[in-house]
């Protein structure tokens, strides 16, 4: 959304369109701060602290980059939110023993 926004111009049109980007970006980063949070309580147990041992830290820094796209307009903090993201499902894939390629919908 952050590369979206930035494209736009000055026009009434585009306030409007930049309006309907920034509550679309605050729904999805909140939506991301959810999922992390049922992903952390729900699935993550002491015993995988041996295999993660950076768990905390992983989600406590991803939970606040999901709060920082929230209420920041810098695309900076999306790409580090989705780096985080990765290395979280890169953690989750670890604790199954399986390595699964983690896939952006828009690189």
């Amino acid at each position: 959304m952050e590369k979206k926004m930035a494209a736009l111009g000055d026009s009434a049109a585009d306030a409007h369109t930049r309006s309907r980007y920034i509550a679309i970006k605050e729904e999805q980063a909140e939506i991301a701060k959810r999922e992390l949070n049922i992903l952390w309580h729900d699935y993550f147990k002491p015993e995988h602290l041996s295999a993660v041992p950076n768990l905390h830290e992983m989600f406590w820094n991803a939970a606040k980059l999901c709060s920082k796209n929230k209420v920041e307009n810098d695309a900076a903090n999306g790409e580090a939110l989705m780096k985080a993201v990765e290395e979280i499902h890169n953690a989750f894939w670890k604790t199954k023993n399986r390595e699964v390629a983690f896939y952006r919908a828009n690189p």
